[in-house]
C-alpha cells in the first residue's frame, strides 16, 4: 500500500480489524475525512480535465469508489494518498478516448474582427472557468501561490496537450510537490518512468505560453486599474479603455472559436460587431482561475439587464493583457453565484 513520507499527506484513518475485512470505526468520521480533501481533489481533477463541472463529478465518483472499496483500505496508508490514487484512475477513465479541451487560441490563429468569423463549437471543446476558492486550499502562502498559478487558464489549457499519465505526473510532482517515488507508487510504475514522463511533460509545456501574466493576489494598483476598467467599460469610453489594455492584448469568447490579438482589433470588435455590449453593467464576483472576474449584463429589450458573459481578466505589467468572455451564462453564472438578471 502507498505510504508517502511527507507529513502533509494526511492522517491515517481510525479503523478496526476483524477476521474478514477492515471495518469502519465510525461512518460519520469517514465522511468527514473524505470531505476535508474535497477542495484539493477538485483542484487536481480540474487540472486533469479542464472542466469545473467534470472535476466535481470526478470527486463525487472518487468518494463513491472509496466507499465501495473501503474494505480494501487497510488503514496503513494515508487516506489522502489513497483518495488521490482513486481520483487519478477516475480522471483517466473520463479522459479515455476524448478530445482535449482548449481555448480558442489553441485551435488556430487570430482572425479579423468581423462577424462572419464567428463559429460556434460544442461546449465540450472548451476549457471551463472555475472559482479559485473551489480548487485552491488554504495553507502556506507559497503553496497557495503555486496552486493559483497552476489553475490559470493558459496553464490548464497547456496541460491538456499532455497525455493523461504525463499530466498526472506533472501535476503531482510540480504542483502538489510529491516525490517521484510517491508518484511511482501511485501510478504503479518506476521512479525512472516518472522522471522520464516529467521531463517530457516539461518539454511540452515549454512550447506553450503559460507565464505571461500573474495570478498573484491583487495589489492596490491592480485594484485601481480594475475599478477604472469597470467604469470605462460601462461608459464604453474608447479612450479610457485604450489606456487600460495592453497593445498586444488578446480576447476570446467561448463557445466561439474567433479570438482577437491586439488592441486595434479588440476596439474594432467592441465598436463594431460587439456594439451590443454598450451600456452593459459589470458585477464583480469571486476570482476565476486565480484572476479577477465579472458578470457582464447587457441591456435587455424589456428593461433591466440580461446575462451576457463572465469576463475573466488577466493583468500584465500594470495593464489588462488578456480578456476571456465565457458566454455560456446558464452554466457559469450559477457557478459564480451571479444573479440571473439585473433590474434597473
Amino acid at each position: 500500500m502507498f505510504i508517502p513520507k511527507d507529513e502533509k499527506r494526511g492522517p491515517t484513518l481510525s479503523v478496526v480489524q476483524d477476521s474478514s475485512r477492515t471495518a469502519i470505526a465510525d461512518p460519520n468520521e469517514l465522511t468527514l475525512q473524505f470531505e476535508q480533501y474535497r477542495r484539493e481533489l477538485t483542484g487536481y481533477s480540474y487540472r486533469m480535465l479542464g472542466s469545473s463541472s467534470e472535476a466535481e463529478d470526478a470527486v463525487q465518483e472518487t468518494f463513491i469508489r472509496a466507499w465501495r472499496g473501503f474494505d480494501r483500505f487497510e488503514g496503513r496508508a494515508a487516506l489522502r494518498s489513497w483518495l488521490y490514487r482513486i481520483a487519478t484512475n477516475v480522471c483517466f477513465d473520463m479522459l479515455n478516448g476524448r478530445e482535449r479541451r482548449a481555448r480558442p487560441m489553441d485551435l488556430g490563429p487570430s482572425q479579423e474582427p468581423v462577424i462572419a468569423n464567428l463559429n460556434t463549437l460544442p461546449e465540450v471543446t472548451w476549457i471551463e472557468p472555475v472559482p479559485t476558492g473551489l480548487v485552491v486550499p488554504e495553507g502556506d502562502p507559497a503553496d497557495v501561490a503555486v496552486a493559483r498559478e497552476s489553475i490559470r487558464l493558459a496553464f490548464v489549457a497547456a496541460l491538456q496537450h499532455l497525455p493523461p499519465r504525463q499530466r498526472a505526473v506533472l501535476v503531482l510532482c510540480e504542483v502538489l510537490r510529491w516525490q517521484a517515488s510517491e508518484v511511482a507508487e501511485l501510478l504503479e510504475t518506476t521512479v525512472a518512468s516518472v522522471n522520464s514522463a516529467l521531463q517530457r511533460a516539461r518539454a511540452t509545456l515549454d512550447t506553450h505560453d503559460t507565464a505571461k501574466a500573474s495570478s498573484a493576489e491583487l495589489g492596490a494598483a491592480d485594484q485601481e486599474l480594475l475599478a477604472r476598467y469597470v467604469k470605462a467599460f460601462e461608459a464604453y469610453d474608447m479612450e479610457a479603455l485604450t489606456s487600460l489594455i495592453q497593445e498586444d492584448a488578446t480576447q476570446s469568447m467561448p463557445p466561439f472559436d474567433l479570438w482577437l490579438r491586439g488592441l486595434p482589433d479588440i476596439m474594432t470588435w467592441w465598436f463594431g460587431p460587439g456594439i451590443g455590449c454598450k451600456g452593459s453593467r459589470l458585477v464583480p464576483t469571486v476570482s476565476a482561475n486565480g484572476s479577477p472576474a465579472y458578470g457582464q449584463y447587457k441591456p435587455a429589450a424589456d428593461g433591466g439587464f440580461e446575462p451576457w458573459a463572465l469576463q475573466v481578466l488577466e493583468i500584465d505589467d500594470g495593464r489588462i493583457g488578456e480578456m476571456t468572455f465565457f458566454l455560456d451564462t446558464d452554466t457559469v453564472f450559477p457557478l459564480f453565484n451571479l444573479p440571473p438578471r439585473l433590474e434597473l
